[in-house]
């Protein structure tokens, strides 16, 4: 089988833009040749086209986890076709680890929305079943009876319970979908998940027999994920967190759709300058944040109210970070108390915006002046920096922890070459920034 005989097979739909690169992550470690969009395409640049012929799977990374539902249907379904009109035949909603949602969605009515495109009214019923499993066992996320763990707390003991956008005060999934969706959700339980394939698939097919439109799965380690990639393969639609795909692509190659390439993740390797941005107020990203400065490595802190007088935040920043002969960091993490009174003064959709804003800033000043690599922590402030360095398409390299690899931009010819670090704001141990720097 040649090269020429093979193309996209797996299409992968993201709510956001570190969601995107992890769920990547994981497919190039198990040897996919990955690229990643960001957001559906109006057209391809022959860069762009060059980059999707090599391609085994495609990820189309958007940002309707906090949209208006209706809009981040309208957003799926449109990432949807386009993924159908590229060659894909397996189809993937990425979703956080953590299930950020609210009652009203959006995960519940996205999933409806694509499973509703994908079987259509001409299809059987075993076109009508969707998986659903958040579940990243190297990442401390766990599902158990139906529940979603964070290490050893529950969801709704975890510091989720206070995000500032999507708080998770249910750890129970099955209700939590339940509450999304029209079609009853039923629960795949972990004695079935241990026993394998054939028994995920039996069960599976009494679920739905009984009437289940959905079907939470539980997964308390990744041979219980490999289990359920084989044995859930038949289903049209996954909903489910970066953990799922480790087992994937196996099962694609298996399929004889893809040819397994030890050597996906290798990116060209630069020197240049390198920075980092944080946006997320996440708990693992203040500890990052922590361990950095108690480092005493350069930090500039960005106060949301002087952006929101109007002051020029972005220029300061940037001849402050002019006088640093190490690596520069830009922040405007804080303590949920602290973030509490911004966000009562301004408005947390403001407050969101106004630091997006100073973080995009910033980041296209230091790529005109010449930096090479950024890290850049929280899903809003990485969606806010690519679009506005203009970069539509990634390659996808090495993992630099589980979930957050490198990546680096598909440029015209004459642009400079440019990686990025696009980190949950969840993920990584305190000293990640300084991980991630020295993987690069």
């Amino acid at each position: 089988m040649s090269d020429a005989t093979l193309g996209v097979s797996l299409g992968v739909i993201a709510d956001d833009f570190t969601g995107a690169t992890d769920v990547a992550s994981m497919l190039v470690r198990a040897g996919l040749r990955t690229v990643q969009l960001l957001g559906v395409p109006g057209g391809a640049t022959p860069e762009m086209a060059q980059a999707l012929a090599r391609a085994d799977a495609v990820v189309v990374a958007l940002k309707s986890r906090t949209t208006p539902a209706d809009q981040a249907v309208a957003d799926s379904l449109a990432a949807l076709r386009w993924l159908q009109a590229a060659g894909a035949r397996q189809f993937y909603f990425k979703v956080c680890s953590t299930f950020d949602s609210t009652p009203a969605g959006n995960i519940g009515p996205v999933a409806e929305a694509l499973l509703a495109a994908l079987a259509g009214p001409g299809q059987g019923l075993g076109l009508r079943l969707g998986l659903v499993c958040p579940a990243f066992p190297e990442n401390g996320r766990t599902v158990f009876r139906g529940h979603l763990f964070v290490g050893d707390e529950l969801l709704s003991d975890s510091g989720m319970r206070h995000h500032p956008l999507t708080p998770m005060t249910d750890a129970n999934l099955v209700r939590v979908m339940q509450a999304q969706c029209s079609g009853r959700v039923g629960l795949l339980r972990h004695d079935t998940v241990a026993r394998g394939a054939e028994a995920i698939m039996a069960r599976l097919a009494a679920l739905q027999a009984d009437g289940c439109r959905w079907v939470v799965a539980d997964a308390v380690d990744n041979a219980d994920l490999q289990g359920l990639a084989e044995g859930a393969a038949h289903l049209p639609l996954w909903v489910a967190g970066s953990g799922l795909a480790l087992g994937l692509p196996a099962v694609l190659a298996r399929r004889g759709w893809v040819r397994l390439d030890a050597a996906a993740a290798l990116l060209d390797p630069l020197t240049g300058r390198s920075a980092v941005l944080a946006g997320s107020c996440s708990l693992a990203t203040q500890a990052q944040v922590a361990h950095w400065t108690a480092a005493g490595r350069p930090a500039w802190q960005i106060d949301p109210a002087a952006a929101a007088r109007g002051e020029p935040l972005a220029e300061r920043a940037l001849a402050w970070a002019a006088r640093q002969t190490d690596t520069p960091l830009f922040y405007a993490t804080t303590d949920a108390a602290s973030l509490a009174a911004t966000q009562a003064a301004l408005g947390v959709a403001r407050a969101g915006a106004l630091v997006e804003q100073v973080l995009a800033q910033i980041a296209r000043a230091l790529v005109l002046a010449g930096a090479q690599r950024l890290v850049v922590a929280g899903g809003e402030s990485s969606g806010a920096v690519v679009q506005a360095l203009g970069v539509h398409t990634l390659r996808i390299g090495a993992a630099i922890c589980p979930g957050v690899p490198w990546t680096q931009a598909v440029r015209a010819p004459g642009e400079p070459p440019l990686q990025l670090a696009l980190k949950s704001g969840n993920f990584g141990g305190p000293d990640f920034f300084s991980q991630a720097l020295a993987a690069a």
